[in-house]
């Protein structure tokens, strides 16, 4: 994995073979919870989730190599969650990632 400045110097990027390092992170209601936890095992990459209740709403977010998004989406789609539910950031400047 190596690490390349921005342009513009203030923000790092996470490279490895499958990618940049980006920050996944899909909002569900709290019933589904642990149904949501089951689809993301099945992933063949490990996800070591970070949770973060709220009221109506538990977001489960974990890093993840763009290569992978694709894999997370299918994950969602053939278990019933919307794939549309997944929000992908860059790592460490907090934009939005492709």
């Amino acid at each position: 994995m190596t690490a390349h400045p921005t342009t513009a110097g203030a923000a790092v990027a996470l490279f490895g073979r499958q990618g940049k390092l980006v920050s996944l992170s899909i909002a569900a209601e709290p019933r589904l919870l642990e149904d949501l936890l089951e689809a993301l095992a099945g992933l063949d990459f490990p996800v070591n989730p970070q949770l973060y209740h709220r009221p109506a709403q538990v977001s489960v977010e974990f890093p993840a190599y763009s290569a992978q998004v694709e894999q997370v989406r299918e994950a969602l789609r053939g278990n019933g969650f919307d794939p549309a539910s997944l929000q992908v950031t860059g790592i460490w400047a907090g934009t939005a990632a492709s």
